[in-house]
């Protein structure tokens, strides 16, 4: 086993595994509940972390957990007239997709 990353908090660790995990890469949350000595324990010995089982996978994990962490942000007009941005790929205003052209 090796660490791969610290997370900032229990959801997103969860969040990370099971995208490492739907790509065929073995990965654990660890420390997941640490949160509750926050305060008595230094912060950084309580931020959950992700495992990987294979230490063959690091790289790949690796890539595959910045590719998920820089998700591309667009700008795109919907046809109700609102300016949605970043990785939002739904507009909060009417509900309509994006267009394929704004992927």
């Amino acid at each position: 086993m090796r660490r791969l990353a610290q997370a900032p908090n229990l959801a997103i660790a969860t969040v990370w595994a099971h995208a490492l995990c739907e790509e065929g890469v073995a990965a654990t949350v660890q420390r997941e509940f640490l949160g509750a000595v926050m305060g008595q324990l230094p912060p950084d010995q309580c931020l959950p972390e992700i495992w990987i089982d294979d230490e063959a996978q690091y790289e790949l994990a690796r890539r595959l957990l910045h590719d998920l962490q820089h998700r591309p942000q667009r700008s795109w007009l919907c046809v109700c007239g609102e300016q949605v941005e970043g990785g939002f790929e739904q507009c909060w205003q009417c509900g309509e997709m994006m267009p394929a052209a704004a992927a």
